[in-house]
C-alpha cells in the first residue's frame, strides 16, 4: 500500500488523459485541469450525447474545472462530416446566434478535500440554435486562448426524417456463436430524396457508445424502395458481445459499500481501495444490471452531487500469476472516455502478483472493465480478463447519415438506441 501511496506526492496532482479516436478527422481532447466530462438529458442521466433538431429534446454538457478559481469559460461550435471532418460551411450555414459565447452555469465546489468548479452546458440553447442536422464538436477555452481548448467533444443532432428497426441475432460464422453479437438493421428513408441508395446511405454503429467498438461508413448489402437493409451475411454488424461490466460503489466514503475493501484518509485525501478483482474469461455468463460501462454521479449525503461530491483516489488490482508480454493492461470505463494512456494503464507488481493502477474519481457509481492492448495492432482486447458471451446485455448506438448531393454536407437522418437484452435469436 505504501508503495501505491508513495506514487502520489500531493493531493492536488490532478489526472489528465486526452482522447484520441482511431479514424481521422477533428478528435476530442480533454485537458489536465479538466475531469468527470459525461451528457445526460431531462429524461435520462446516462444518455448518450445526441439531441434532435428542431424539437425540445437537448442534451446537457457537464465537466469539472479543476482547482479554486472559477474561470469564466467560452464555447464555440463545429459542424462536421459522418467522419468528423470540418464540413467547412460558414457558421451561419448551421446555426443561429453568436459564434462565441460564455457559460454561464457554473458553481464552486463546497466542503470537499480537493477544490473544483462544476460547469454544465446545454445544448442546443438560448445563445445558440443548431439548424441542420449532423456531427458536431464544441470547444471549450478560456477567454482569448481558443487555441488552447480545455476541452473538445463530440455530440449529434438527428432529423429523425429516417427510421432503424434492429434485431439482434446469435451469429452463424463459425467461433462466433457463443460469444458475438449481429444485429440486423432495415432503415427506412421515408420521405428522403436519395439518388442512390447505396452510395448516399451509411450506418455507423456503436456498441455502448464507445469509439473503440463501433464500425463506422457501413454501405447497405440490399435497397429497394426506400428501404436498405444490413443483413448477416457479412460481417458489418458483427460485435464481440463481452460481458457485463465490473462496478463499485463510492457514493459515500464514511462506510465501505459495493466492492471497496477500505477506506482511509490520507495527507489531506481520501484513498478507496476496491476488492482485488477476478480474471472472468472462463468463468459462464451471469446476468447483472449495468450501466453498460458508464458512471453515475452520486453522494448519500446530498442532493447536489454535481458539486459537493468529493475526489477520491481509487486503487484497483487484478491478479496475475506473470505480466503478460507484447502489451500494457488498462482499466478501463467511461471514466476513462474508453481511451488507453499512461494514466490508465497499469503496472505489474510482481511481489504481489497483480496488477495495479490509481485514478482520481468523482464519487458515485462507476462500470469498469480490464483490456490488453498489444503492442504491434494497437486494439484493445477485452476478452482476455473479462469473457466473451453473446447474451451479455449492450447498447447499440445506430446513426444513419445520408449525403445529399444537393447540399454541402452529411445528414443524421435518424439516431436509434437499442438494447440486447433478452433480443437474442
Amino acid at each position: 500500500m505504501i508503495k501505491l501511496l508513495s506514487l502520489f506526492i500531493s493531493c492536488f496532482f490532478i489526472s489528465s488523459f486526452y482522447s484520441q479516436f482511431a479514424n481521422t478527422g477533428i478528435t476530442d481532447f480533454t485537458s489536465e485541469e479538466i475531469k468527470t466530462v459525461w451528457f445526460e438529458n431531462e429524461e435520462w442521466r446516462l444518455a448518450y450525447p445526441v439531441a434532435s433538431l428542431n424539437t425540445d429534446n437537448p442534451v446537457t454538457l457537464h465537466f469539472d474545472l479543476m482547482g479554486s478559481g472559477q474561470d469564466v469559460l467560452w464555447y464555440r461550435m463545429t459542424h462536421c462530416d459522418r467522419d468528423w471532418n470540418d464540413s467547412e460551411l460558414f457558421a451561419s450555414d448551421f446555426m443561429e446566434g453568436f459564434e462565441e459565447n460564455q457559460i454561464n452555469q457554473f458553481q464552486a465546489s463546497f466542503n470537499t478535500t480537493i477544490s473544483y468548479t462544476h460547469y454544465s452546458l446545454t445544448l442546443p440553447n438560448e445563445d445558440v440554435r443548431l439548424k441542420i442536422s449532423g456531427n458536431y464538436i464544441i470547444t471549450i477555452y478560456r477567454s482569448g486562448e481558443e487555441d488552447r481548448p480545455l476541452l473538445r467533444k463530440r455530440f449529434y443532432i438527428s432529423e429523425g426524417t429516417s427510421t432503424a428497426r434492429v434485431i439482434f441475432r446469435r451469429p452463424m460464422k463459425p467461433g462466433t456463436t457463443d460469444t458475438h453479437q449481429q444485429a440486423e438493421i432495415t432503415v427506412n428513408t421515408g420521405m428522403l430524396q436519395v439518388n442512390d441508395l447505396y452510395r448516399d446511405i451509411t450506418l455507423t454503429v456503436m456498441q455502448n457508445g464507445r469509439d473503440d467498438k463501433s464500425k463506422m461508413n457501413l454501405h447497405p448489402d440490399f435497397v429497394g424502395n426506400g428501404i436498405v437493409e444490413y443483413n448477416t451475411l457479412s460481417d458489418k454488424t458483427l460485435f464481440e458481445g463481452g460481458n457485463e461490466f465490473r462496478f463499485f460503489d463510492i457514493k459515500t466514503i464514511k462506510q465501505k459499500r459495493q466492492n471497496v475493501r477500505a477506506i482511509e484518509y490520507l495527507n489531506g485525501c481520501y484513498h478507496v481501495f476496491l476488492l482485488p478483482s477476478e480474471e472472468r474469461r472462463f468463468k459462464p455468463y451471469f446476468s447483472n444490471e449495468d450501466f453498460n460501462g458508464k458512471y453515475y454521479i452520486a453522494m448519500e449525503e446530498s442532493n447536489e452531487p454535481d458539486r459537493d461530491a468529493d475526489y477520491v483516489y481509487v486503487y484497483f488490482t487484478l491478479p496475475a500469476d506473470y505480466e503478460k508480454e507484447g502489451g500494457s493492461v488498462y482499466v478501463t470505463g467511461a471514466f476513462t472516455d474508453w481511451k488507453y494512456t499512461s494514466l490508465n494503464r497499469m503496472t505489474y507488481n510482481p511481489t504481489k502478483r497483480w496488477y495495479e493502477a490509481s485514478l482520481l474519481l468523482k464519487q458515485g457509481w462507476y462500470n469498469y472493465e480490464y483490456v490488453f492492448v498489444p503492442e504491434v495492432s494497437g486494439l484493445p482486447e477485452s476478452i482476455i480478463f473479462e469473457g466473451s458471451h453473446y447474451e451479455t446485455g449492450n447498447d447499440y448506438l445506430i446513426l444513419t447519415y445520408f449525403r445529399d448531393s444537393r447540399q454541402r454536407y452529411d445528414r443524421l437522418t435518424g439516431a436509434e438506441i437499442v438494447n440486447t437484452s433478452g433480443q437474442i435469436r
